[in-house]
C-alpha cells in the first residue's frame, strides 16, 4: 500500500486495487492549502475546520465521520470513539481514532486524540503495523504522551502528524520534541511526503519513526 502525507492530519492511503482514503482533509485557516487530491473514501475524526474539509477532496467519496465497521472498495475499517480532550470530552468533545487494513497492513489514524493512554484503547487498537499520530500538543497529545501511546502499541512504524511545520500558524508544537525522545537509529527522514509499504516490511521487533517532507 502507498501513504502520501498531505500536510497536518491529512493522509492518502492507496491500496493496490485502487481504492483511495483520505484521511481528515483540512482547509487553509491553518497556514497552507491541501493539495489536489481525489479520493473514495474521506474519513473525518472530528467537525473542527482543520479535520473536516470534504469539500476539499474530489471526486464523489463516501464520508465517515461515525464510528463502526465498514467495508468499501475492499478496504475493512473501524472507527472508535475517543477524546478530544483529557475530561472526557468537556473541553474540545470527541475524536474518531480510526483502523485500516489495507493490501495486509494494519493503519492507525488517530485523529486529534486529546485523551491519556489506556489499557482499553490501547487493547482496542492493537495490532498496528503504521501509527498516524498527533504529536504538536495544544489541541492534541503531547510530544511525551504520544511516546507513550507508541510505546504500548509497539508499532512497526510511526508517522508524526498534526506538528509545526514552516508554513503552520497554529500554536503547536514542533516535530523535533518528540524525534528528541527516539534513539537516532530509530528516526528515518523520508527524502518526500510518499512511502510503500508490503505486509512482508513488518518484523515486530522494532518501532521506527519515519519523518515524511512535505514543506
Amino acid at each position: 500500500m502507498k501513504l502520501t502525507w498531505l500536510g497536518h492530519s491529512a493522509f492518502k492511503l492507496e491500496e493496490s486495487t485502487g481504492t483511495t482514503v483520505v484521511t481528515d482533509p483540512f482547509d487553509e485557516k491553518i497556514g497552507y492549502s491541501m493539495a489536489d487530491v481525489e479520493a473514495d473514501i474521506v474519513t473525518i475524526s472530528h467537525g473542527h475546520h482543520d479535520h473536516s474539509n470534504v469539500s476539499a477532496v474530489k471526486g464523489n467519496p463516501t464520508v465517515i465521520r461515525n464510528a463502526g465497521f465498514y467495508e468499501i472498495g475492499g478496504v475493512h475499517m473501524f472507527a472508535q470513539k475517543s477524546y478530544h480532550d483529557e475530561n472526557k470530552g468537556a473541553d474540545r468533545g470527541s475524536n474518531l481514532v480510526f483502523k485500516f487494513r489495507m493490501d495486509g497492513v494494519e493503519i492507525c489514524h488517530m485523529g486529534d486524540i486529546g485523551e491519556e493512554c489506556s489499557t482499553m484503547l490501547v487493547e482496542s487498537m492493537v495490532p498496528v503495523n503504521i501509527l498516524l499520530i498527533p504529536v504538536g500538543g495544544t489541541y492534541t497529545i503531547d510530544a511525551e504522551t504520544a511516546k507513550d501511546f507508541v510505546d504500548k502499541i509497539m508499532p512497526d512504524i510511526v508517522i508524526p502528524m498534526h506538528y509545526r511545520t514552516k508554513d503552520c500558524e497554529l500554536d503547536i508544537d514542533k516535530v523535533s520534541e518528540f524525534l528528541s525522545l527516539f534513539d537516532d537509529d530509530d528516526i528515518v527522514q523520508v527524502e518526500g511526503d510518499t512511502v510503500e509499504f508490503d505486509r512482508a516490511d513488518f518484523d515486530g521487533e522494532s518501532t521506527k519513526v519515519y519523518v515524511l517532507e512535505k514543506f
